[in-house]
């Protein structure tokens, strides 16, 4: 999703000494050239201008019908008479060029990365995004930012847009803010490409107040596209403030979060009293709990949907890891379980995006292709579930 470019407030801006700084830290090597860019940000250049070509083409193609692609067994072309929808139009050769440059030299998506209406506003949304819990949690050393500047690029360069974070996710705000900027230079590209959604998670509307501006402060970023009640703590407090921040234009959306199936029931009782924007909550292959009424419920609501933890907390992922993937996974063009088990959450009508953590570039490379392609279908679903044996 491209933002329009905007002016930021002098004290989130990066200083020429903190991009020379943050420069060094990810490169791990001395600065070059007058304006201070870091090694590698020359070659990054040419595959984030490819990126943005792809990212402007598919917008300006979609902005008119965002629907989410085929499921597998349904015709290339036409609607689809189970959804009612139609697969997004075939990319342009732009596009294709784009979407195959990647800033590290490696392959990236496969096609330009589908993207699903917000249903308050209409916007489109790429459908792979990021999350920042623990993977985003680290220091300065150029070891540890390194691979953080290059899972974005990644991110980026395959469409994708959404960075999701938290005051609760120790320093992943702020890192998240100074690779940002690090990408940015003396401009405000990455930015503009990126779909910030962070949270607020504490008591108490002032101290809700201090939070919030003090994200705004660490993502180096004024205007938020998202803010979140982090597991409905004081969401009753909160959400007065953030509809008068959404009113101000400080946030684009308004939302809640939550993690745990236990919590299903308030999230359902929140969802149905109070018009949202989005809400973030957990699905998986092996975690479908959220399928029976939150889904249906955030549909009928028109709230999109948010997935996190779709790998089933990690820990589903690891189990299947040293299972050999089913030859039938081909069919939707699958190469690896990450693939297949966001495809998995992704055939759900009603989710807008998913949000894997990740701090390494091969498996952020890995995540992006479930964006593009064929979802499975209810009989391939059905043999996913039962591979679980539950």
């Amino acid at each position: 999703m491209k933002r329009t470019t905007r002016q930021r407030d002098p004290d989130t801006r990066m200083t020429r000494a903190d991009f020379l700084r943050f420069g060094v830290a990810s490169a791990g090597a001395a600065v070059a050239g007058s304006l201070g860019l870091a090694p590698g940000m020359a070659r990054a250049s040419a595959a984030s201008d490819a990126a943005a070509r792809a990212l402007n083409a598919a917008t300006a193609v979609q902005s008119g019908r965002v629907d989410p692609p085929p499921l597998a067994k349904t015709p290339s072309v036409g609607a689809n008479p189970a959804t009612g929808t139609t697969p997004s139009p075939p990319p342009s050769p732009e596009q294709a060029a784009g979407a195959s440059a990647d800033a590290t030299g490696g392959s990236a998506a496969r096609g330009p990365m589908h993207q699903r209406r917000i249903p308050s506003s209409g916007d489109p949304l790429p459908v792979i995004g990021v999350g920042t819990w623990r993977t985003f949690d680290v220091g300065d050393r150029p070891q540890d930012r390194a691979p953080l500047t290059e899972v974005l690029e990644v991110l980026f360069a395959a469409g994708g847009s959404v960075i999701d974070s938290s005051p609760m996710y120790g320093a992943s705000e702020k890192v998240t803010g100074d690779v940002l900027a690090l990408m940015d230079g003396f401009t405000n590209e990455a930015h503009g490409r990126a779909f910030l959604a962070t949270k607020v998670w504490t008591q108490g509307r002032d101290a809700g107040i201090a939070q919030m501006r003090e994200s705004m402060r660490l993502l180096r970023d004024d205007k938020l596209e998202l803010m979140q009640i982090h597991n409905l703590v004081d969401w009753k407090t909160h959400l007065p403030t953030l509809r008068a921040w959404k009113a101000e234009g400080r946030i684009r959306y308004l939302g809640v979060t939550h993690y745990t199936a236990s919590a299903h029931a308030q999230l359902e009782a929140v969802i149905k009293a109070e018009q949202l924007d989005f809400v973030q909550l957990n699905y998986a292959l092996d975690d479908r709990a959220a399928a029976q009424r939150l889904l249906p419920l955030a549909a009928d609501r028109g709230v999109a949907v948010i997935v996190n933890q779709p790998f089933g907390g990690g820990g589903l992922l690891r189990s299947l890891s040293n299972q050999a993937l089913p030859s039938w996974a081909g069919e939707i063009g699958c190469t690896s379980w990450a693939q297949l088990l966001l495809k998995f959450v992704l055939a759900h009508p009603a989710v807008t995006c998913a949000i894997p953590g990740t701090g390494k570039a091969d498996h952020m490379r890995d995540n992006v292709q479930a964006g593009v392609g064929l979802y499975p279908d209810k009989d391939m679903q059905a043999r996913m579930i039962a591979l679980l044996g539950k």
